[in-house]
């Protein structure tokens, strides 16, 4: 296995100095924080809500993004996922959001996003059922449909200056912080290139300082210490006709959400290591369990739902700074600015065209993270049809060119969002493709060698059922009997109370066979990555289990396996045995 970045300094697990994590944390919040500023008053005044509320809801939206940027960093229990996932106000539910508050008020807007949480957490506490759906094209997809999405305000945000400007300001400021980050990344090594955002916002900011396009009037009327006047809005529990309309919208945003979320966190888990990993779903869980409670709290406070961003994972793959500190630093950061107007003010006063020339360099490395995870399991003709229809239709409707008369109302406008047009066609996509494939043979059996026979005798008769010979039959056996003790191995330290079950489901696929074993889970490493370091480690695998894991390798064409809180999920590819020479 190679490493998927060479440059990477520090890892998830590593600690860089505080100084370093503190600084790349800031340049996180400063554009995390904008955007959930942003987000939450383009809702309320478009609402035609008050600026008392607003000020409570923007406050409300900054303290729980950063408390749930700390917790994603921190992985405590079943919450977090100890990377870098910055969390914000979702754009996903401006509309619906909109329209909560304008027909039913502020109190049915915090029902609303508290049963979206809810739906959110049975998402993620049952994630390992919707595998099959949410797979690496899915989560692919969304992520390089994000940049298509916010493409479009992002450049707007090169205009985004005073009237009267002089006409230099905007495209000279823009073009400083590109060339600053995009020179530093492609040349710089050690410790500059990970200054190279940082320097290049900076070195933006001074040019839009020199042609007075920095805010600092701004930034001088803000006080130092402040705290908006408690508006909560309270829970509206009548359950009326207006909560019923909108609740679909919800959800579906909801979903998005959580397809998102499920989509940053297998990215920032692929840049956060130096030699690749097998996805940890039990940190997608914690991610998609982070994201559903601070949606919770943002119900409960009367403020706009929240989402994962993506620009930790950018960031880690320009700076090869992927520490968890960061995410910690963040964090803390987002919950200062709160509390401090004045220093809220100083990243708030960077001139739009510095934002977006920054915003423009993470997308365009977020699109190919997203190219990257869809070709790391292999492409068929089906992964690239439904990859490339979902991507095109995105665009398509993020350009309203589908059918706008009709699609621009749809769920209170959600198609319009290219990233949600996108994925809900890519589930769609998916969902045919499982749902019209032969259906899979299955067993179920305790996890135990007194199993073994019994399960081979299953797959003798499959194999025999499907038109294969002895030889299909051994290897199939050889795989379920190599799989078998590989998980009791790893369950064999853990007290269980009562039997553990195994089931196993098997289908044809092309000209072999596919397996899939769903167990109950021990706390065991990741079997997809023990069979990939077979050679390059071995030294730090027992001798009974580096000889299984060779036997397993030698006998299946893939191996994948999905650690999920309470399950694990083993699916192996099998391809028909090569006619011996002579026969």
């Amino acid at each position: 296995m190679s490493s998927n970045d060479s440059g990477l300094r520090f890892q998830a697990d590593e600690k860089p100095p505080m100084p370093l994590a503190f600084i790349l944390g800031l340049q996180l919040t400063a554009i995390s924080v904008s955007a959930t500023i942003l987000i939450t008053t383009v809702v309320m005044r478009a609402a035609g809500q008050s600026e008392a509320y607003l000020s409570w809801a923007v406050f409300a939206a900054v303290v729980i993004g950063g408390g749930a940027t700390m917790l994603q960093a921190l992985r405590l229990g079943r919450f977090g996922m100890g990377h870098v996932l910055m969390m914000g106000s979702s754009a996903a539910f401006i509309a619906v959001s909109i329209q909560a508050l304008a027909e039913g008020g502020a109190a049915t807007l915090a029902t609303l996003v508290v049963v979206a949480a809810l739906f959110q957490f049975l998402i993620s506490d049952r994630l390992s059922l919707f595998r099959r759906v949410l797979t690496s094209s899915v989560s692919g997809t969304v992520l390089m449909l994000i940049p298509v999405s916010v493409m479009s305000p992002v450049l707007k945000l090169l205009e985004n200056v005073p009237d009267g400007s002089p006409p230099l300001g905007a495209p000279l400021s823009a073009l400083a912080t590109v060339l600053v980050i995009c020179g530093l990344t492609l040349k710089a090594s050690g410790t500059l290139r990970l200054w190279a955002p940082v320097l290049g916002v900076l070195t933006g900011s001074l040019v839009a300082v020199f042609f007075g396009i920095y805010d600092t009037a701004r930034v001088a009327e803000a006080s130092w210490i402040g705290l908006p006047r408690v508006e909560w809005p309270g829970l509206a529990l009548g359950f009326g006709p207006v909560f019923w309309s909108l609740l679909p919208g919800f959800l579906l945003a909801a979903m998005i959400g959580a397809i998102r979320t499920i989509s940053s966190a297998a990215a920032a888990q692929r840049v956060s290591w130096r030699r690749p990993r097998a996805v940890d779903f039990r940190a997608v869980q914690g991610a998609v369990a982070t994201d559903s409670l601070s949606n919770l709290l943002s119900g409960l406070a009367g403020t706009v739902p929240n989402t994962s961003y993506t620009t930790g994972a950018s960031l880690a793959q320009i700076t090869g700074v992927a520490a968890r500190h960061v995410g910690l630093a963040a964090g803390a950061v987002f919950l200062a600015l709160a509390f401090l107007p004045k220093a809220l003010a100083v990243v708030l006063a960077i001139p739009g065209p510095v934002f977006a020339a920054y915003l423009v360099v993470m997308m365009a490395i977020l699109f190919m993270i997203g190219v990257q995870m869809i070709v790391q399991d292999g492409i068929d003709y089906r992964k690239s049809l439904i990859v490339g229809v979902s991507f095109w239709l995105g665009v398509a409707f993020q350009s309203g060119v589908v059918f706008p008369e009709f699609f621009s109302e749809f769920a209170g406008g959600l198609m319009n969002n290219g990233m949600t047009a996108g994925g809900l066609v890519a589930i769609i996509m998916t969902l045919f493709v499982e749902i019209t494939e032969p259906r899979s043979s299955r067993m179920e059996a305790a996890l135990d060698t007194s199993s073994l026979p019994e399960l081979k005798e299953f797959l003798g008769g499959f194999a025999s059922g499907g038109g294969w010979d002895e030889g299909m039959a051994r290897r199939l056996g050889g795989v379920c009997e190599e799989v078998l003790l590989t998980l009791l191995r790893q369950g064999e330290e853990e007290e269980q109370s009562g039997g553990r079950r195994l089931v196993l489901l098997a289908k044809k696929a092309g000209s072999g066979a596919v397996l899939e074993f769903i167990a109950a889970r021990g706390e065991g490493v990741n079997l997809e990555d023990q069979v990939a370091l077979l050679g390059e480690q071995t030294e730090e695998i027992v001798i009974e289990e580096e000889v299984s894991l060779r036997l397993l390798r030698h006998l299946a064409s893939s191996v994948r396996h999905q650690q999920y809180h309470g399950v694990e999920v083993v699916t192996v590819s099998v391809e028909l045995p090569k006619p011996v020479s002579g026969e």
